[in-house]
């Protein structure tokens, strides 16, 4: 490789349009920017803007609350673990960890953790430790007589 043969890949930058160069270019007159007023000068403000009346998204009413950190879970049914057991991708004699899970293709990559819900059933004998489990599928899996250990931290109260 040498320096004056280095190029940068093709289609990665745009040729330069010059404006303002006459009505066969294309951009010419307004060069592209419409018509006169507020929207052909720089620092336009007027998205949302209704000309001094209070504006629709200041007039209806907030709702809701978003948490500032949410969990990001895989949600895993109980169907999907035991067609997997069934394929023989996932060992049910080993524990269910999340990286089990991701080795046997159940699950593409970990976030912030695996949860197994209760739809479908489960009749092979397993032991799970996930970030958590909803009550249907735990009933289902120690009927099952496996067993589910939750890795979340339980939640403490408040001390006062």
């Amino acid at each position: 490789m040498k320096l004056n043969g280095i190029k940068d890949n093709p289609g990665s930058s745009k040729a330069r349009i010059r404006v303002g160069r006459g009505i066969g270019s294309g951009k010419g007159k307004q060069a592209g920017r419409g018509g006169k007023g507020q929207t052909a000068r720089s620092g336009v403000r007027i998205k949302g803007f209704e000309g001094g009346q209070m504006p629709l998204h200041r007039r209806l009413p907030k709702r809701g609350f978003t948490p500032p950190s949410p969990l990001d879970v895989n949600e895993v049914n109980l169907g999907r673990i035991q067609s997997a057991i069934d394929a023989g991708v996932l060992d049910a004699a080993k524990p269910i960890t999340v990286d089990a899970l991701i080795e046997a293709g159940v699950v593409a990559r970990a976030r912030d953790g695996v949860k197994i819900l209760g739809k479908g059933e489960i009749k092979a004998k397993a032991d799970f430790e996930v970030y958590g489990a909803s009550k249907s599928a735990v009933a289902a899996i120690e009927k099952a007589g496996g067993s589910v250990k939750t890795l979340r931290a339980e939640a403490t109260p408040a001390a006062g």
